[in-house]
């Protein structure tokens, strides 16, 4: 009777023990079931972590970093002036940076950028496609002049009242390229002006001869 009882006791004994293994597996699974949830649940969230206006602010700057680098691409292998070649390259080489700086802020932040070029901006692309020379220079640097007077304006705006830290940082950081960049395009823009006038006959000369 005595040995009956003690088997029972140990029998007994050895349930409970799966059952706490089981039931601690099972808060293990829970638990990760529940950390899993939430950071699915934080990742589709993730565009609600930024305000409206920063929302709209990454991706008008995404959008004018990529126009910036496709017409910068066109510059190199079109123009005809040294100084838009260079300029140029400068919008390759700066807004690549920028733009990278940017995808991977958004990234964090849970916003997708637009991948492809806005429909203003790529008829821009088609139009400065179609020219060469100092037309081409006379056309691009204006773009770029007009261009960088709004981004300059994006940017200072972001740089002093945008909600986000890191937002906030990065137009901060980079105002000062896009300001450098106004300015060059300004003192570059009339040369083009001053050559494309200097190349056109002046009236009636073609009749003349």
């Amino acid at each position: 009777m005595r040995e009956f009882i003690r088997n029972t006791v140990l029998a007994g004994a050895v349930i409970g023990l799966m059952s706490l293994g089981a039931a601690a597996q099972s808060s293990d699974k829970a638990a990760g079931s529940s950390q899993d949830s939430s950071k699915s649940a934080s990742n589709a969230s993730g565009s609600s972590q930024l305000s409206a206006a920063d929302q709209t602010f990454v991706k008008k700057a995404a959008q004018g970093g990529m126009a910036e680098v496709e017409l910068g691409k066109l510059a190199t292998q079109k123009a005809s002036s040294e100084d838009v070649k260079k300029f140029g390259q400068r919008m390759v080489d700066d807004h690549t940076k920028a733009n990278d700086q940017l995808k991977q802020i958004a990234g964090n932040k849970g916003v997708t950028l637009p991948t492809d070029l806005n429909s203003k901006d790529q008829a821009m692309k088609e139009r400065l496609s179609k020219l060469d020379g100092e037309k081409f220079d006379q056309a691009y640097m204006k773009n770029m002049v007009r261009d960088h007077t709004k981004d300059v304006s994006e940017f200072r705006k972001e740089s002093t009242s945008g909600k986000d830290s890191d937002l906030k940082s990065f137009a901060s950081q980079t105002l000062p390229t896009l300001e450098d960049h106004l300015k060059e395009a300004k003192n570059i823009a009339p040369k083009q002006d001053k050559q494309a006038m200097k190349e056109k006959p002046a009236a009636g000369q073609t009749s003349q001869q």
